[in-house]
């Protein structure tokens, strides 16, 4: 019995192993966290638009709409539109690491030129960049996932802890859960710092996007390298 323990045990860590760097759960936290970051940023400082978010800005822009308020439901289509073209571009290129630069290049010109931007092009430029990360990094391990919102994702832990039939449900449930985790803990640290340090504090997501993007790059070296 004992050795069939290690024999599974071996086995699920050699398929852990086998996925890609970016499918990795350390790269879906990283991500999550700054998804979170950055939702909580731009409703605080971007004038109650979100960046990832988009369901947000749907329904801001139904219920505004609704009230005549029209001025104010402008005000969430440009983010919609440019999440549209990021993510049209990601699929096409089907590049993810390029993908991720993109989002990196796009944050920090909004980091450093905020003061001198209008509004709806900083969140033009969030949003299309948050869009090429999020269309390229849709799975973690083997679980599909979202590194933007976290109903898709609490959806999929219950299905795995429903699970009856699944070996791995629970590893699926819980790599879920922490993704969810991850998210809330990056709009709590938004938050948090962005009230403190306005356009500065995006440099802490863009430290875990670039943390996200050095692991993957090291380990597609090593992998090449041996």
């Amino acid at each position: 019995m004992a050795l069939e323990a290690t024999s599974s045990d071996l086995t699920a860590s050699e398929r852990v192993s086998a996925f890609a760097p970016e499918q990795s759960l350390l790269v879906a936290c990283l991500l999550s966290m700054s998804g979170g970051f950055i939702d909580a940023f731009t409703w605080l400082s971007l004038g109650g638009v979100f960046a990832n978010s988009q369901t947000g800005n749907v329904v801001f822009l139904g219920m505004y709409a609704a009230l005549g308020q029209w001025q104010e439901a402008a005000r969430h289509v440009p983010p919609i539109l440019a999440f549209l073209i990021g993510a049209s571009v990601a699929i096409r290129l089907r590049a993810p690491l390029l993908c991720l630069a993109g989002e990196i290049i796009s944050l920090a010109a909004v980091m450093l030129l905020l003061h001198r931007l209008p509004g709806p092009l900083a969140i033009i430029a969030m949003s299309f960049g948050v869009a090429l990360q999020t269309a390229s990094f849709r799975q973690v391990e083997r679980w599909k996932y979202v590194s933007v919102t976290v109903t898709g994702n609490l959806l999929r832990a219950v299905e795995q802890l429903m699970s009856t039939t699944d070996a791995e449900a629970g590893r699926g449930a819980r790599t879920m859960l922490t993704v969810c985790l991850m998210f809330l803990f990056g709009a709590v640290a938004g938050a948090f710092v962005t009230v403190r340090l306005a356009a500065n504090s995006l440099a802490l997501p863009l430290a875990l996007l670039m943390a996200a993007l050095w692991f993957c790059c090291r380990h597609r070296c090593l992998r090449h390298d041996t």
